[in-house]
C-alpha cells in the first residue's frame, strides 16, 4: 500500500489538461512551498477523474494537497510524480509549511537524514 501525504502551499501555475491518444488525460500544477530562502516548486498531477478538483482553484490560492508518490521505468529511464488525490482551498493559517505522513512512514524519517546543513548555500 502506497504512502500517503499531505502538503500546504500556494498555487503557483496550473497547467492545461493533457489528453493522449491512449484516452488518457492528467493535469500538472505547480505548488509553492516557502522553505527558508529558497521556496520550493513542487509539480503535482492529476489524472481522469481527479481533473475535476481542479475547476474550483486559482493562482494565487493557498491550497492542501493530499498525495501518494509514485515511480516508474521506461527505456532505462526513471521517472517519479506526485500524483495528487485531494486538494482543498487553505485556510490562510499561519503561512507555516507542513508535510504530514501517515504513521506507517516512520521507518521513512529514520532511513533519510533530510535535515539541512546551515553551511549549504547552494539553492537546490
Amino acid at each position: 500500500m502506497a504512502q500517503t501525504f499531505e502538503l500546504e502551499g500556494t498555487l503557483k501555475q496550473l497547467f492545461d489538461t493533457q489528453t493522449f491518444a491512449s484516452g488518457f488525460a492528467k493535469r500538472e500544477f505547480v505548488v509553492e512551498v516557502p522553505d527558508g530562502k529558497y521556496p520550493q516548486m513542487l509539480k503535482f498531477e492529476c489524472v481522469k477523474d481527479k481533473i475535476s478538483m481542479l475547476d474550483g482553484v486559482k493562482i494565487g490560492d493557498s491550497v492542501k494537497v493530499a498525495f501518494d508518490i509514485r515511480g516508474s521505468e521506461y527505456k532505462e529511464r526513471f521517472y517519479v510524480n506526485l500524483n495528487a488525490w485531494k486538494l482543498t482551498k487553505g485556510e490562510g493559517g499561519d503561512g507555516e509549511p507542513r508535510v504530514e505522513r501517515d504513521p506507517a512512514s516512520s521507518s521513512f524519517d529514520s532511513q533519510f537524514d533530510n535535515e539541512p546543513d546551515s553551511s549549504d548555500d547552494i539553492p537546490f
